[in-house]
């Protein structure tokens, strides 16, 4: 903990948040409806933490996603609903949308070499503008069952049940066998490249922690409705991301670019590439929130999207991301994604107005970007 202050105190601060709620709403919080309420209305905001953490770790910041979230879902809104046509097709036009976006604004930030907040606030402009000319300033609704399946289905009933489900309980459960293993194979390769790790017995006390919060969150949600779909989309992208980020030449060019670009480009990294990827990989992933939030709400709608670029942002900053770039992770921009959406959530059940939601929002972010500076301060005194 004290080798890793930046990382470990979010996750501290998360369990101490999700506590504080727990008691100020009477449990209510954490009771198997909500959670599964949590789970099915922020999914698309931690979607696009995910491509946001990459974009901050490079050194950039993307103020269009918001715009690109109401652009997709229209596109997918016209095909489906207006033409008529499957609902597959959607998707795939949704996708291809957001993938011209990204080599839109990948061609003026890495040819070009125009910084991204200008690319990415004129894109805000350009694709909101565009989202009201698909869809002629008008909200087009409802989906198809299938569409909507994708952020309100559930995976239910498979395996039984004496009043719960026991598909997502053992769903769960390989989860946390499978972070067991994960740690297990990552302290064991420390220990062959004589790496200081934990002693083993903190190590099996934070494991089995880990591994009961996990099958708590299941056991709430196999005695609600089961297992969301939108929940499995989510796993998926955060193991490969994480994977992508941290395993892969691609992920390790992205941190060497965020901290220090002139070394980087001498160490032989292609920045322009990697620059121009990390644009597209991040219009495919707001497609894919836009498709998320369309399905969820049942429509498209031109003001779709609104303010989602700041929720993506402060998720990145919140879950450990540096100002500077070439620090943060996707599992700490999920963590920071989900205090949002626990405080927001929290402060809803306790009827508090949204203007008081917004400055508490706001004070959190800022008191982040402070622990960032501070941490980074003390990290320079202490070597």
């Amino acid at each position: 903990m004290t080798r890793n202050l930046r990382q470990s105190g979010i996750y501290i601060a998360f369990v101490f948040i999700v506590l504080l709620f727990t008691v100020l709403t009477g449990g209510t919080l954490l009771s198997p409806g909500n959670i599964t309420n949590l789970v099915l209305q922020y999914s698309y905001i931690l979607i696009l933490a995910i491509g946001m953490v990459m974009i901050i770790v490079a050194g950039h910041i993307d103020l269009s996603v918001g715009s690109v979230v109401a652009l997709t879902g229209a596109v997918a809104a016209v095909v489906v609903i207006r033409e008529g046509m499957p609902w597959w097709v959607g998707i795939i036009a949704a996708l291809i949308t957001g993938v011209l976006v990204g080599i839109w604004q990948g061609f003026w930030v890495a040819i070009v070499g125009i910084p991204a907040f200008i690319v990415t606030l004129a894109g805000m402009l350009i694709f909101r503008g565009l989202a009201m000319q698909v869809l002629d300033n008008v909200s087009l609704s409802p989906f198809p069952n299938e569409y909507r399946q994708i952020a309100g289905g559930f995976l239910n009933g498979l395996l039984g049940g004496p009043g719960y489900d026991v598909f997502t309980l053992l769903i769960f459960a390989l989860a946390a066998a499978g972070f067991g293993v994960q740690q297990w194979r990552v302290r064991m390769r420390k220990l062959e490249y004589k790496q200081p790790v934990e002693a083993l017995w903190l190590f099996a006390i934070r494991v089995l922690a880990v591994a009961a919060v996990i099958m708590a969150f299941g056991w709430q949600l196999a005695n609600a409705r089961g297992m969301p779909i939108v929940l499995i989309l989510l796993a998926a992208l955060v193991l490969i991301y994480g994977f992508v980020t941290q395993r892969t030449v691609f992920g390790r060019h992205i941190y060497a670019m965020g901290g220090n670009l002139d070394a980087a480009k001498l160490s032989g990294v292609k920045t322009k590439r990697v620059n121009f990827l990390l644009f597209v990989n991040m219009g495919v992933l707001a497609a894919i929130a836009g498709i998320v939030y369309s399905a969820r709400s049942n429509s498209a709608q031109p003001a779709a999207g609104n303010m989602f670029e700041l929720d993506a942002i402060a998720a990145a900053f919140i879950g450990g991301a540096a100002v500077t770039g070439g620090v943060g992770k996707v599992q700490g921009a999920i963590i920071g994604g989900l205090i949002m959406a626990v405080m927001s959530n929290g402060m809803q059940i306790l009827g508090i107005d949204q203007s008081t939601q917004n400055v508490v929002r706001g004070v959190v972010l800022v008191l982040a970007v402070a622990f960032d500076v501070w941490s980074k301060k003390r990290s320079s005194v202490s070597a």
